[in-house]
């Protein structure tokens, strides 16, 4: 009986550690690389598993066929590709769009993107709900932001606040989505802002300037 091949398993990963990772190819030459896998700390990406909105679509035209998603979660945009008969399942799908794609990551022309092997539509509030997941698993790495990071956060916070004010403050968790940062580090300049007077609730979980 031949023997069954393990399955990789599809890391839930936010779309800028993607980018971010080390790309290690098979020996092959330079105009038809193949990618083996991505190296991310001690993992070995093959297969990847992450949520964002569809934020472009293309289809092409002719007989080569083939159609993209490109995809942002918040932290970076990737496209997901699809050829031939497999364009068909794009068919459903607009722009804004919040999709879980499980796939495999591939590398063509300079860039690395998925090729889907699940996409499933899913309620935008789940974006947040998979950036506090991530966050939490990521927690192992210890991470220390430098001081000029947080100092460069808490004036990327204010400065939000202060252009939500035209329609009477913005809600944390919209902070939380629109920011580069790790959840847990924006929730803490926020309140930091409240205490300082900086900031004010009008009600719970909506912020406002005060100055």
């Amino acid at each position: 009986m031949p023997e069954l091949k393990k399955r990789e398993t599809a890391y839930k990963l936010r779309i800028i550690d993607l980018l971010r990772g080390n790309q290690i190819f098979e020996e092959s030459n330079e105009l038809n690389k193949r990618l083996k896998f991505l190296e991310l700390g001690n993992k070995k990406i093959v297969r990847i598993n992450i949520m964002g909105n569809v934020v472009d679509k293309y289809e092409s035209e002719g007989e080569r066929r083939f159609a993209t998603l490109t995809l942002d979660d918040g932290s970076g945009q990737i496209r997901i590709r699809v050829f031939g008969y497999e364009v068909s399942r794009f068919s459903d799908i607009s722009y804004g769009d919040t999709l879980l794609v499980i796939g495999v990551l591939r590398f063509f022309n300079n860039e690395l993107y998925i090729l889907p092997e699940l996409i499933k539509k899913h309620d935008s509030r789940y974006l947040l709900v998979r950036k506090l997941e991530i966050e939490k698993a990521l927690k192992f790495n210890n991470y220390q932001p430098k001081k000029q990071e947080i100092k460069a956060l808490r004036e990327e916070v204010i400065d939000l606040i202060k252009i939500s004010e035209e329609r009477e403050g913005i809600d944390k968790d919209e902070i939380i989505m629109k920011i580069k940062a790790e959840p847990e580090l924006i929730s803490q300049e926020i309140q930091k802002l409240l205490e300082e007077g900086i900031a004010y609730e009008p009600r719970p979980g909506r912020v406002r300037y005060l100055g």
